[in-house]
């Protein structure tokens, strides 16, 4: 079977290829259940009003009790999950340019989760286990405000032997081009993220990796520094970047000086220079373009306009690879990322409308 083959569609935009499985990511695969709820429901299990947590033991029976209010919203994600549905929202054409690999549960929620990673039309392979449940987020809306309860549950239970290894996964990550991983996923499989980034420092492919939460750099250091070496682009926000400074020792608050440090820690392929970049909301992204960090003013918003910020960071990766997977300049994919953040802050959770409006 040639390349050209139907397994290998390709589609030409603006002069450059995309292949489908041509991105790759891997990490927590989570299925977003959202629903509104009231002031009882948030007294009942503990929860403040705009708060994100792990849950707890006095949590489990949240995800059962929210999946049977009568109007129940149901959307693939976990961090990298979403920003690789947002590049295949942004690119449009072909279908499953985007690969993702995580751990799901053999129950009920996996077979919602696969249903709505096909109707994004991601290409999720997931590595199915029956000792945990399907990890799930839920929403809990009261007005304005969302209460998010995470339960990690399977997407703890990646198997590197059991998965990443078996030959056929391992050949849709060969196919891949970009890879993009959320710092998250050093809790779970680091070895896996190892053997990723060595695959494409090797073979002089684009390798990502994001800061994801302070807590990473803080109590993930001894992982995250073994993968700094292969990573091409690094993604964070101001706070992420912050505390990442702090714990390498920087001794430095000023975000551009950050971006350089970082951009000159130790990189194994030399032939790409790593490019650093760090969102902070309504302020301008820094990113590192040669050897100086440049700042890049965000689109403007009405802050009445602004319904939920929880994708932003999520939706900025993913407007950023859909350019990327396209080989476009560095400009030209914070423009993307700056697009793709804008119409999810827009709304609740982080979705999006059937098509973009990017330009």
């Amino acid at each position: 079977m040639s390349a050209e083959e139907p397994t290998f569609k390709k589609l030409k935009l603006a002069g450059h290829t995309i292949r489908q499985n041509g991105l790759f990511g891997m990490g927590n695969p989570l299925l977003d259940i959202s629903a509104v709820v009231d002031k009882d429901f948030l007294d009942k299990y503990g929860l403040k009003p705009n708060d994100q947590i792990l849950a707890e033991d006095k949590h489990k029976a949240l995800f059962d009790e929210i999946a049977k209010k009568s109007k129940v919203e149901y959307h693939a994600g976990g961090s990298t999950q979403n920003s690789v549905k947002i590049a295949q929202w942004m690119l449009q054409q072909p279908h499953k340019v985007a690969t993702f690999f995580g751990c799901i549960g053999k129950d009920k929620f996996g077979e919602i989760l696969k249903k709505k990673a096909e109707e994004a039309h991601v290409d999720a392979r997931y590595f199915e286990q029956s000792e945990e449940p399907t990890g799930t987020c839920a929403a809990c809306i009261t007005g304005d405000n969302r209460s998010l309860v995470a339960n990690l549950a399977a997407a703890n239970c990646y198997k590197k032997e059991q998965h990443l290894d078996l030959e056929d996964n391992w050949m849709l990550v060969e196919k891949a081009r970009v890879y993009y991983i959320a710092g998250f996923f050093l809790t779970v499989s680091p070895e896996s993220i190892l053997k990723v980034a060595k695959h494409a420092s090797d073979n002089n492919k684009v390798f990502s990796l994001n800061l994801s939460a302070p807590f990473i750099s803080q109590f993930f250091k001894e992982p995250m520094m073994k993968v700094m070496p292969y990573v091409d682009i690094l993604f964070g926000n101001e706070t992420e970047a912050a505390t990442f400074a702090r714990e390498q020792g920087f001794e430095t608050e000023d975000i551009k000086e950050i971006a350089r440090m970082a951009q000159s820690l130790p990189k194994v392929n030399e032939k790409r220079q790593r490019i650093v970049v760090f969102t902070q909301g309504k302020d301008d992204t820094v990113a590192t373009k040669g050897d100086k960090a440049v700042a890049y003013p965000v689109l403007d918003i009405d802050q009445d306009d602004i319904v939920d910020t929880n994708g932003a960071g999520d939706a900025f990766v993913g407007g950023f690879l859909s350019a990327l997977v396209q080989e476009h300049p560095l400009e030209e994919c914070i423009r993307a990322g700056h697009y793709a953040a804008n119409v999810i802050i827009r709304r609740v959770g982080c979705t999006f409308p059937e098509k973009p409006d990017f330009h």
